[in-house]
């Protein structure tokens, strides 16, 4: 039975996609339909957050993790962590901010995740062309691993799961217990740090590592970069746990929104 309503589900929301791609164009269009520089703050903001912590651990403090150069070994942390980050955030409102729509159109209702999933997830790949250029101005300093880029869509497929799966719980839950909200935003500080964003997985030392890649961002980011810095790779381990995490992270998802939906309409 739950399987039929999963699959019922499943092709409810496939049965809709052309709306999500409406919804995310359309999310797109008025982000930046008032910004000059429009797309280029979605690069622009990680980037001057990859120039501060290069300052400061380049020019400043000296550092004993990370790799040469580092400005690109950071943006390639940064940019797939801004993309998470960005849904931890989102998720917590994506209900109530279209409360209206939630509750009077037919269409079903893990859209509303679905859709801030996606909207970020078109900026990130639209990052990724920053990162070339990045590796382009360093390329006496860098080689490419061909076969770690083959992997890249992989790698965003795995994290699309991770976000997706995270969002269905957040989205819900949030419209029960409105203070997850700021729970939230002390949770995604303590998670940057916990993740490799600015030192890499092959870092964290073997006492804890083990524990350390149960956090499927660990195993995800460091696939990423692996594409310049495959001497850095942590092992095909890291990105099986990923992968597995997020797969199971989606499932609890996909069942804690199911089983809150009638509540959620009845709060929003």
């Amino acid at each position: 039975m739950l399987g039929e309503v999963s699959s019922a589900r499943i092709a409810a929301l496939w049965s809709r996609r052309q709306i999500l791609t409406l919804l995310v164009t359309r999310d797109l269009k008025v982000k930046y339909a008032d910004s000059v520089l429009g797309y280029f703050w979605s690069v622009l903001e990680p980037m001057l957050m990859a120039a501060v912590y290069w300052t400061v651990f380049t020019q400043i403090f000296s550092r004993s993790v990370g790799r040469e150069p580092y400005l690109l070994f950071l943006v390639t942390g940064i940019f797939p962590w801004y993309w998470a980050n960005g849904v931890l955030h989102q998720a917590v409102k994506a209900l109530n901010r279209d409360s209206r729509l939630v509750r009077s159109t037919n269409l079903p209702r893990e859209i509303w995740v679905f859709r801030t999933v996606a909207s970020l997830g078109v900026e990130f790949v639209l990052t990724i062309p920053v990162i070339a250029a990045i590796a382009l101005a360093y390329h006496n300093e860098v080689s490419i691993n061909l076969g770690f880029l083959l992997l890249v869509p992989l790698a965003v497929l795995i994290e699309t799961i991770l976000l997706v799966g995270v969002g269905l719980i957040l989205a819900p839950v949030a419209v029960v217990f409105p203070d997850i909200e700021r729970v939230m935003r002390a949770a995604t500080r303590f998670l940057f740090y916990a993740s490799p964003v600015l030192y890499g997985v092959q870092d964290v030392p073997h006492a804890f590592r083990n524990i350390y890649i149960i956090n499927p961002l660990a195993g995800i980011f460091d696939l990423y970069r692996s594409v310049f810095f495959s001497e850095q790779f942590a092992g095909w381990t890291a990105t099986m746990v990923a992968a597995l995490n997020s797969c199971l992270v989606f499932a609890i998802g996909a069942a804690v929104f199911a089983g809150l939906e009638r509540r959620i309409l009845k709060e929003i």
